[in-house]
């Protein structure tokens, strides 16, 4: 039974002119997986739009052609109807929470439609115990990993079992672990009868699962067909995709020593913590008294989710205050911290973009490096007015172009797709020259193109002699790296 089917579907967004798709058929059936992949801006959030309905009813636009689901017209069926037969996690599942605790959020759209609560509580408890999350049912949600909270949002739309499942990007925030789990999720669903469209870049994790890869370009689909069709590296760079097939490079990562009760080696280090705690409440501690180095190059992060890498970056930064000593080439930091020495790119891209511009966004990065720096030199130099030199203004249109963005100088940063925001944001942390530099999931967003762009940048910096800090689940990415900070180590045993 056919449960998604575009004919001929072209899509003009209100106030433009310019189709985001063009000609676009396609059909999933009932017990179906299909994959859309492709450069970020091809078209594949348009699509995804375009099934549950928020496209026309929601952004506006003209639909040409027909686009069905479950038999019911996207164009003319109101959205919350289409919400009885469609589910969609986002990929910031965030934007879909309206509960304060995980086993409320899970059951708040079953209650909103007057299920009976002696369902709701085993609707709920069944959804937290297909994705591992029945010890997170009483939790805060927003003090949950990313990761974490994909899942909670995946839960909360398995609860009222939809006929149709749509994914945007949902591997972006999960561990291999956790991704593979997902995957076999989904090989259920679809032995149960779902029909399933997952939009993403990773590729990977969905070969045992996809009945079809679909690839789009400015639009239009390319390229469709069998998983064998990833395998033509070929075909792969000329649509800027990821690798079908991925090693994970975990294991074979030397590891940075970790030692408790004791200073660390500081030799060639470019940053170094000493007896470091950190702890949210008294009773759950993250870190207690654990010291270690880091030398130039590329380190990752790595662990399960909520095992601390996102705390440990914050801290890193100086957003969040830790107990210990830092250092930074052998220095301890000063009053000042470890804010001025660093540089941050946030899983959440959002929380970074404050200009009107893209070029605004970049050039202020590059003012607020300069003026930290300033700032170490004495309160009247703190005072000076940046004004960038030619140079540096140059450093910051080289960034743009390096990382696919000077088409986008004049656009507004919460315009863009959430690939494009998250190079923008890459960007200004690269033009604020820190002599460390964090990312957490710096690619969860991008394509194979970009990936490899920004895989190139972090080697440059590394190579300057700059600790660069990789958080990332992102197996292709981790081949990048020169060492493993694993976060599991970083709590004693006991």
């Amino acid at each position: 039974m056919k449960m998604i089917e575009f004919k001929n579907v072209s899509y003009v967004y209100a106030n433009t002119t310019q189709k985001a798709v063009e000609n676009i058929s396609l059909t999933v059936n009932a017990g179906e997986l299909k994959v859309v992949t492709g450069a970020s801006g091809c078209g594949k959030t348009t699509l995804m739009r375009l099934t549950n309905g928020i496209c026309p009813q929601i952004y506006g636009g003209t639909v040409f052609g027909t686009v069905t689901v479950a038999g019911l017209n996207v164009s003319t069926t109101p959205v919350a109807e289409l919400a009885e037969v469609v589910g969609t996690l986002f990929q910031d599942p965030e934007e879909q929470f309206f509960a304060l605790a995980v086993g409320d959020e899970i059951a708040f759209a079953l209650r909103s439609r007057g299920v009976p609560p002696e369902e709701i509580d085993q609707r709920v408890e069944r959804a937290a115990k297909k994705l591992g999350i029945e010890p997170l049912l009483n939790q805060d949600i927003h003090a949950l990993s990313e990761g974490q909270k994909q899942k909670v949002g995946l839960a909360s739309i398995l609860a009222l079992g939809p006929k149709v499942l749509i994914f945007d990007e949902p591997s972006a925030n999960l561990d291999p672990e956790a991704t593979e789990s997902l995957a076999l999720t989904m090989g259920e669903l679809k032995r149960e009868g779902a029909a399933i469209l997952v939009v993403d870049h990773r590729l990977y994790w969905l070969k045992d699962v996809a009945d079809e890869v679909i690839v789009m370009s400015k639009g239009r689909i390319e390229e469709r067909g069998a998983w064998s069709i990833l395998e033509d590296e070929g075909m792969r760079e000329r649509w800027g995709l990821r690798r079908a097939d991925v090693e994970d490079p975990r294991e074979t990562l030397p590891s940075i020593p970790v030692v408790f009760g004791a200073a660390p080696d500081e030799t060639d280090a470019v940053f170094s913590a000493s007896h470091m705690s950190f702890a949210y409440t008294p009773e759950k501690p993250i870190f207690t008294d654990v010291s270690f180095p880091v030398p130039a190059g590329v380190t990752a992060l790595i662990g399960a989710n909520g095992t601390g890498k996102t705390t440990l970056a914050r801290i890193l930064t100086g957003l969040n205050k830790a107990e210990g000593v830092f250092a930074v080439c052998g220095k301890p930091v000063g009053n000042g911290g470890l804010m001025p020495h660093s540089g941050l790119v946030l899983q959440n891209a959002d929380h970074q973009l404050q200009m009107r511009t893209v070029r605004e966004e970049i050039r202020s990065a590059m003012e607020a490096g300069i003026a930290a720096e300033r700032a170490k030199e004495g309160f009247w130099a703190k005072l000076r007015r940046v004004k960038l030199t030619d140079s540096e203004a140059g450093r910051c249109e080289e960034i743009m172009r390096r990382l696919n963005l000077s088409h986008l100088a004049f656009r507004h940063p919460q315009s863009l797709s959430g690939g494009e925001k998250q190079r923008v944001v890459i960007a200004c942390a690269l033009v604020k020259n820190p002599a460390i530099l964090i990312l957490d999931e710096p690619t969860s967003g991008l394509d194979g193109a970009n990936m490899a762009c920004i895989a190139t940048l972090l080697g440059e910096e590394a190579a300057r002699g700059r600790a660069v800090f990789l958080i990332t689940h992102d197996l292709e990415l981790l081949s990048i790296c020169d060492r493993a900070l694993v976060m599991q180590r970083l709590q004693p045993e006991g």
